[in-house]
């Protein structure tokens, strides 16, 4: 009897399932808002320079806007706009009635006394610490920092997790993201705010990776399927929340603050969670273990079988698996053996390849020059047939077959510059990655495996603003690499093994043995591997 064969005898999907599974889907929400945040927090609002010995505060004069006053000031663009980065040296009345100034050659300065900003629209970290001009690369530095943030947190969360357990490093994060994020809406400068979006950005990975593989490691195998696509669901619904709460909510700080608070609702009842069953059994904690096992039981209206849940029954069973299972795993674990290394290789190329893309095209809806709530709306919306599709191919064709089909259409549309359609697919490739991904590897280093590719994903996030750099001097380089990249990740991942209705395991040894077998069968070859023996 393995770990789904238990899960099935106290009642599988049962009500503590379908119950835990609602409430763990409520990060999920979070975690897309604080995603996507800084599109709004880091609106870039109209501005131009504020003009010598100009006094008035922040904003023009009634009745000046462009007119006189203003343009003896601030020169006018190619758009009739005031220069955002330039004033005239010293006002010229004589060409204030003009409508265009932009070919005249008059003596032009930088923004020596600061910027006047469009407050009326929203307040941003834009506007707070003039992040314009020969500073507004420090608006894509704070994002990265926020990236690299999750790039560390997905390592430091992963391994203890796997040591210390699911419900321990899903409280700890949830307690980190409510003191760090609400910290940052009170941050005094740009420096300390990000060194508080840093560490926010380790705690909500912490969060999504801890919260998942709970979800998923009390969840029957028949429907993880169904749980991965309803969480997916969530992370499209949180962004939608998103643009609302940035429309209602327009001074950045209020908006950080609200988005950040909220997560007290994950720590309060996220004390009632039971820890990983799977977990405690792989770790040797079987007493524990079967008294969450018995208290599901009994909340799925199966006491009687709960009671013949012994620990020396559970033991009995499981001691084959319990005995190969290191005390403290490590990342190194990941490539212990060939199987396992290749398997990590692989995956990892996948979530670098969708990090890479996805968030190249889809973390700066302002650059489209739309309205930017309503464009992220739309670019939420766009998810939700991508992830019906994603879970019903699944289910039918399998998780290997759907993620190279994914990555070869996102791919593909990329290089055709069809954005919308590649954001789609690539948000259909994260559906099943976060599936695939925790049924790939087993117990022992599932926690460490996720992790890892979170680690890729942040990874390819970090440098899809280089391709922006890059495309200044070549703009044709955006869709080729966006495009490529993908396409390799495909490659990649038609090595992995096929993972639907295959219980998960708890070993690597075990994880090893399988992966050989399914190469086997596929190739047709005779012999074993070390691992099987």
């Amino acid at each position: 009897m393995g770990f789904s064969e238990l899960l099935h005898t106290i009642g599988g999907m049962g009500n503590f399932q379908i119950f835990q599974t609602a409430l763990l889907l409520f990060p999920a929400v979070l975690i897309a808002c604080h995603s996507f945040l800084q599109n709004f927090t880091a609106m870039t609002l109209g501005h131009h320079c504020r003009p010598a010995n100009w006094t008035n505060g922040s904003h023009v004069p009634g009745g000046v806007g462009e007119g006189d006053l203003l343009g003896a000031f601030i020169p006018l663009d190619k758009d009739q706009k005031p220069e955002p980065c330039l004033r005239f040296s010293e006002p010229h009345w004589q060409i204030s009635n003009l409508n265009d100034t932009s070919a005249l050659s008059l003596d032009t300065e930088a923004c020596l006394d600061g910027w006047v900003y469009d407050r009326s629209v929203a307040s941003s970290i834009v506007s707070e610490w003039d992040l314009v001009c020969e500073h507004k690369s420090l608006k894509s530095i704070a994002q990265s920092i926020y990236m690299t943030g999750q790039l560390v947190g997905a390592i430091a969360f992963g391994i203890f997790s796997d040591r210390c357990g699911r419900k321990t490093a899903l409280q700890s994060g949830t307690l980190l993201m409510i003191t760090m994020g609400t910290s940052a809406a009170l941050a005094p400068s740009f420096p300390a705010y990000c060194v508080l979006r840093f560490l926010s950005g380790m705690a909500m990975t912490g969060i999504i990776i801890t919260s998942l593989c709970l979800t998923m490691e009390w969840t029957p195998t028949h429907r993880r399927t169904l749980v991965n696509i309803y969480a997916m669901y969530m992370i499209t619904l949180g962004q939608v929340v998103l643009s609302g709460l940035a429309y209602l909510i327009r001074q950045w700080r209020w908006l950080q603050g609200t988005v950040s608070v909220a997560y007290v609702i994950i720590l309060l009842y996220s004390w009632g969670l039971p820890e990983s069953a799977c977990w405690l059994i792989t770790h040797n904690k079987i007493d524990k273990a079967v008294k969450n096992l018995q208290t599901v039981a009994r909340l799925n209206g199966r006491k009687e079988q709960g009671r013949k849940l012994t620990p020396e029954v559970v033991r009995i069973h499981v001691q084959e698996d319990t005995a190969a299972v290191k005390e403290s795993p490590f990342f190194l674990d990941l490539f212990r053996t060939p199987g396992l290394c290749r398997t990590t290789c692989c995956i990892a190329l996948g979530w670098f390849s969708a990090g890479f893309s996805f968030y190249g095209l889809g973390l700066d809806v302002q650059k489209f020059g739309f309205n930017i709530y309503w464009t992220q709306v739309v670019f939420s919306v766009v998810d939700i047939p991508t992830k019906l599709l994603t879970g019903l191919s699944m289910g039918y064709f399998g998780r290997r077959i759907t993620t190279v089909s994914l990555l070869l259409v996102a791919g593909c549309v990329i290089l055709m510059i069809l954005c919308l359609l590649g954001k789609g697919s690539l948000a259909g490739c994260f559906t099943c990655l976060y599936l695939f991904t925790m049924e790939l590897f087993p117990t022992e280093v599932r926690q460490i495996g996720m992790s890892a590719g979170i680690f890729s994903t942040r990874l390819g996030s970090l440098l899809s603003p280089l391709v922006y750099i890059l495309g200044n001097h070549s703009p044709g380089l955006q869709p080729v690499m966006f495009g490529l990249v993908p396409l390799l990740a495909a490659a990649a991942a038609s090595f992995l093994v096929e993972t639907k209705n295959q219980p998960l395991l708890n070993t690597i040894q075990e994880t090893d043995a399988a992966i050989w077998k399914y190469y086997k069968t596929c190739i047709g070859q005779s012999g074993t591997s070390e691992y099987e023996e």
